[in-house]
C-alpha cells in the first residue's frame, strides 16, 4: 500500500522533505498542512524586499501549492493549521484558517516542520501596531504597509544579530534613520568581541545610531502606537516603529502536547535519523536541535541551509530509503551590511574556550586578491585552532569581496574535521583578479602553523600596552616613510627591517622586544632575525599596525 505522508509546515525543511519524498515515491500520498498563506518562500530575501534591494514580491514566492500539484502530484493546504497530533490513531486535527472546519488526517509518517517564531519580549505595547518581527512573508506586508502608508522617519531595530543587521541596511536604503538597540556590548554576538568594532564603526560611518549595552526595557505609547524606546541604560529613543529581532523560538506546541519528547531548550529531540521519541514522527528545520561540528553539542541554528538538508533526509526516511545519518552543522553564516561583509563557522575564541579545549587564535589582515590587480579589498582573517593538534576550531572573516569564498573553504575544512595544516595545504584557485598563489586563507594557515612550531609568537594588540609597561622594548619595523604617513603606536622606536641587523645593540637583549609592520609580514621576518641571533623573547604584533588602528587604540602622529 502506499505511504500516507503528513507534513506540518512548509518553507525550506517542509518542502524539501515532500519534494524528496516524491522523487524516491512516486505512489506515497504527501500532504502539506501550512499555517500561512504561502507555503515555499525565500525567507532570508524578505529585509530585501522591505529596503526595495529586491523589487518585486513575487521574486520571494518560490513554488505555488499549484506547482507542487503540478510538478510533484502533492496536495498543499496554506491557511491550515494542524491543532493536535493523536498517536495512538496515527492522525493529526486539522482546522481549515479560511472556513473555521476541522477534520481529522490520517498518516503513516508525519514530519514536523513548523519551524520558530520570533520572540518579541512580553513588555506593555508589544502587540501595538507599529511593532514588527519579520519571518514570514505576511510580516514583511505588514511592514511594507506601515511604512508606505505612514510618515514614517525613523526606526528603532532592536537586536543586533544577522537579521537586525540586514533589516538595519534594508531600513537605511529606504531612506530612513535607524536606531539599532542590542543588549550585549557588540553587534553580531557570533562574532568575537576584537572583530565587531570592524562592523559597528561601518554602520556609524552609514549613519546608524548604535545603543549597545542597552537592551529593550519598555515602550512609551501615545494613540495605541509606540513613540519612543526605552532601554535598559535608561535612555529614550523616539522612535516611529519598532522592529524587534532579538531571536526566534521553536514551535513546539505540538510535539509537547504530544507527549514526544524535547530538549532543554525546547526543541524536539530527535536522533541521528532525525526521529523523534515516537519512530512514525519526524522532525527538520528550525524546531530541532543539531549536533554542532566541532563540539559534538546539540545545538539550535535556525538557518536555511540545515533546514533544507534535514528536510531532505527526512523526506527521505520517511519513505523508507535509509541514507547517511544527519550532518552536523557549524553555524556557517554570512552578512552584508553597507557593502562590508562579515562572516562565521564553527568557533570563535570566546566561544571556544567557553566549550573547554585549550584554544588559541591568530589574526592575519591581506587583500583578497594580488595589489597589482585593481579592486583589491582588504579582509580579516581569524583562525581558532587547537595548539596541540593544530585541528581547525572555527573561523571568522570581516572584508568586502571574496569573504564568502574564504569561509565556505574554512567551512569545508570543519566538516570533515581538518587542520591548520590542512588548510596550509589546499590547492586552491588562483587568477591575479580572484585571490594570490598563496590565498588570504593559507596565509592564515601558515601563521598558526608558524605559531604552533614555535617559530613565533603573537601578541593581541590589547595586551601590547601592559608588555610596554612590564619594559617590552616597541620596535616600528616598517619603513620610514610608512609611519610618517600613518603615524606609529605610542613609545616605538623604528628601526626598519632593512637596517635591522646592523643596529641589533641598539637594543637590549635582557628585555622582551615587540616588532610590528603594516600587516605582521614584515615583522615576521624580523622577529625571526632576532630570535636566531640570541634574543629570547622577541612577539609579533598580531595583525600589525593596521588591526591595531581598526581596533581604536592610540596612534602617535610621526611626521
Amino acid at each position: 500500500m502506499a505511504t500516507k505522508l503528513v507534513i506540518v509546515g512548509g518553507v525550506a525543511a517542509g518542502a524539501a522533505a515532500a519534494t524528496r519524498a516524491r522523487r524516491l515515491d512516486e505512489f506515497a500520498d504527501i500532504i502539506i498542512f501550512e499555517r500561512s498563506g504561502y507555503v515555499s518562500f525565500a525567507s532570508c530575501g524578505l529585509p530585501y524586499h522591505v529596503g526595495r534591494i529586491i523589487p518585486r514580491r513575487a521574486s520571494l514566492l518560490i513554488t505555488s501549492p499549484e506547482r507542487f500539484r503540478e510538478w510533484f502530484n502533492i496536495d498543499v493546504r496554506v491557511r491550515h493549521e494542524v491543532l493536535s497530533i493523536d498517536r495512538v490513531a496515527r492522525r493529526v486535527r486539522v482546522r481549515d484558517l479560511e472556513s473555521g472546519r476541522e477534520f481529522d488526517e490520517p498518516y503513516d509518517k508525519l514530519i514536523l516542520t513548523p519551524g520558530a517564531s520570533a520572540v518579541v519580549p512580553p513588555i506593555d505595547g508589544s502587540a501595538s501596531r507599529n511593532v514588527f518581527v519579520l519571518r514570514t512573508i505576511e510580516d514583511m506586508d505588514a511592514l511594507n504597509a506601515y511604512l508606505d502608508e505612514r510618515p514614517v522617519r525613523r526606526v528603532a531595530v532592536v537586536g543586533a544579530g544577522f537579521i537586525g543587521l540586514e533589516a538595519t541596511e534594508c531600513l537605511c536604503q529606504r531612506g530612513l534613520e535607524v536606531d539599532l538597540i542590542e543588549l550585549l556590548p557588540q553587534v553580531l554576538p557570533p562574532l568575537d568581541a576584537d572583530l565587531a568594532p570592524l562592523v559597528e564603526s561601518h554602520l556609524r560611518a552609514h549613519g546608524v545610531r548604535l545603543h549597545l549595552g542597552a537592551g529593550l526595557e519598555s515602550f512609551a505609547l501615545e494613540n495605541g502606537h509606540v513613540a519612543a524606546v526605552g532601554t535598559r541604560a535608561g535612555r529614550s529613543i523616539p522612535t516611529d516603529a519598532v522592529l524587534v529581532s532579538v531571536g526566534v523560538r521553536p514551535n513546539n506546541r505540538l510535539a509537547r502536547d504530544a507527549g514526544l519528547e524535547l530538549t532543554e531548550r525546547g526543541a524536539i529531540r530527535v536522533n541521528d535519523r532525525l526521529e523523534t521519541s515516537d519512530p512514525s514522527i519526524l522532525a527538520a528545520g528550525d524546531v530541532i536541535e543539531a549536533v554542532h561540528a566541532v563540539t559534538g553539542v546539540p545545538v539550535s541554528v535556525p538557518l536555511a541551509g540545515p533546514a533544507a538538508r534535514q528536510g531532505r533526509l527526512a523526506g527521505q526516511r520517511a519513505v523508507g530509503f535509509e541514507g547517511p545519518p544527519a550532518a552536523r552543522v557549524a553555524g556557517t553564516a554570512i552578512v552584508e551590511v553597507f557593502d562590508l561583509v562579515v562572516a562565521v563557522t564553527g568557533l570563535g575564541l570566546q566561544a571556544a574556550r567557553r566549550a573547554g579545549p585549550p584554544c588559541a587564535q591568530i589574526i592575519a589582515r591581506r587583500l583578497h586578491h594580488v595589489d597589482y590587480y585593481p579592486g583589491a579589498q582588504p579582509m580579516t582573517i581569524k583562525l581558532v585552532y587547537a595548539p596541540d593538534t593544530g585541528r581547525l576550531l572555527g573561523g571568522q572573516i570581516v572584508g568586502g569581496a571574496g569573504v564568502d569564498r574564504r569561509i565556505d573553504v574554512l567551512a569545508t575544512a570543519l566538516h570533515f574535521g581538518g587542520t591548520v595544516d590542512d588548510v596550509a595545504d589546499l590547492d586552491l584557485a588562483y587568477a591575479p583578479q580572484f585571490g594570490a598563489a598563496k590565498d588570504p586563507v593559507v596565509v592564515a594557515a601558515q601563521i598558526a602553523q608558524n605559531e604552533r612550531s614555535g617559530l613565533i609568537q603573537h601578541v593581541d594588540p590589547a595586551e601590547l600596552e601592559g608588555l610596554c609597561r612590564d619594559g617590552a622594548q616597541l620596535v616600528d619595523a616598517r619603513p620610514a616613510a610608512a609611519a610618517a604617513s600613518s603615524g606609529a603606536i605610542p613609545g616605538a622606536v623604528q628601526i626598519p627591517m632593512a637596517t635591522l641587523r646592523q643596529r641589533l645593540e641598539t637594543l637590549d637583549r635582557s628585555r622582551p622586544v615587540v616588532l610590528y609592520c603594516d600587516v605582521g609580514y614584515t615583522s615576521y621576518l624580523a622577529a625571526r632575525v632576532l630570535r636566531q641571533r640570541g634574543f629570547p623573547r622577541v612577539y609579533n604584533l598580531a595583525g600589525g599596525f593596521r588591526w591595531y588602528v581598526a581596533r581604536g587604540l592610540p596612534v602617535v602622529s610621526t611626521g
